[in-house]
């Protein structure tokens, strides 16, 4: 009598096969956009590398690292808000107030009080837009226009128009302090992008945030009050701006009331290229540092490429463009291909 055994049948290696291919597709679906900008992000870098000398150098990386921190920071911040579904103009201008009002109360002789009160102002303004957007009704694109302007004129009447020289032992090292080899910006910019990372992804704020942009009316059916998570977000906006314009005072050693220029568009593009929805309901945070990385190696390759420096804002309005065409063509397709 002889003993038989049974094998189990083996999985088929093209249903094997097929269920791989269908997981990376899925995942590519779902991650296109930090992907995306990904491949760009490294396609550039290498293209600025090959065609110019000083670009990858370590001097020039780091220096470009502590430019685009200020880009990095309020972008985090940003984030959160186009991905509710809102939108803050204002940064801009309120970067530039906090820089100014920075230069003001820092030659009282107490740059400590200088730095929370420029805070405070930050804080307020972005408070101040929240309260009239979530509460008062009104869409955020109006009340941060209203407020762009509003803000830029009130930081220049506070300084008739002139900068304000700073000279303190406190605040200079906020730009031009080093640590490991990078600036003290850097390592804000870094911090930022974790906490902003943690907050979105892994706390109940975070998956509200996207909710309220995705189907606010049945998170509100839920028992949530939107509203507070609507002027919670451009509160932090106005928090992250007053951020930037310290370290941006910081670095020039002056409040000047005309810095963060268009510094909005700056912000915006790179949350848009990350792959956050302009509509809402979907952000990355990985994907807006690599979009304000990827705007920041453009804007230094093409000084290194000697390009005219007025080349730049129109480099960066095109790839605005393109990244919402792609923003709301693409990511559509994709959605309904996933459907």
């Amino acid at each position: 009598m002889t003993d038989t055994t049974t094998a189990s049948p083996a999985t088929p290696p093209t249903r094997s096969r097929r269920e791989s291919s269908g997981a990376v597709s899925a995942f590519a679906a779902k991650h296109f956009g930090v992907l995306s900008i990904a491949v760009v992000f490294v396609v550039l870098f290498a293209f600025f590398s090959i065609q110019t000398d000083n670009f990858f150098t370590s001097a020039n990386l780091v220096n470009v690292a502590r430019q685009v921190a200020p880009t990095v920071i309020v972008a985090m911040a940003m984030t959160f808000v186009i991905t509710t579904g809102q939108i803050d103009l204002s940064v801009g201008s309120t970067l530039g107030l906090s820089a100014a009002v920075l230069g003001i109360w820092a030659s009282t002789g107490n740059p400590l009080l200088a730095l929370v009160l420029t805070l405070v102002a930050g804080l307020a303004i972005g408070t101040l837009n929240g309260l009239l957007t979530a509460y008062g009704m009104l869409q955020s694109f109006i009340v941060t226009l209203a407020a762009l302007t509003a803000i830029r004129g009130l930081a220049l009447l506070i300084t008739g128009g002139y900068s304000e020289p700073i000279s303190s032992d406190l605040i200079a090292p906020l730009a031009h302090g080093k640590l490991l080899g990078l600036y003290t910006p850097t390592w804000i910019a870094i911090a930022a992008v974790v906490l902003a990372w943690y907050v979105f992804t892994q706390t109940k704020f975070g998956r509200y945030v996207t909710a309220v942009g995705s189907n606010g009316e049945s998170l509100r059916r839920a028992g949530v009050d939107i509203r507070r998570i609507q002027m919670g977000v451009l509160a932090l906006t106005g928090l992250a701006a007053a951020v930037a314009g310290i370290l941006t005072a910081a670095r020039l050693s002056s409040g000047s009331p005309n810095s963060g220029t268009m510094f909005e568009l700056e912000v915006i593009t790179a949350v848009v290229l990350g792959g956050t929805s302009l509509m809402g309901g979907r952000g990355s945070v990985v994907g807006t540092a690599i979009g304000a990385l990827t705007l920041g190696i453009i804007n230094n390759g093409l000084v290194q490429l000697r390009v005219d420096v007025y080349w730049v804002p129109i480099v960066q309005g095109l790839i605005l463009v393109v990244a919402i065409l792609l923003n709301s063509k693409l990511f559509s397709r994709i959605a309904r291909t996933r459907k």
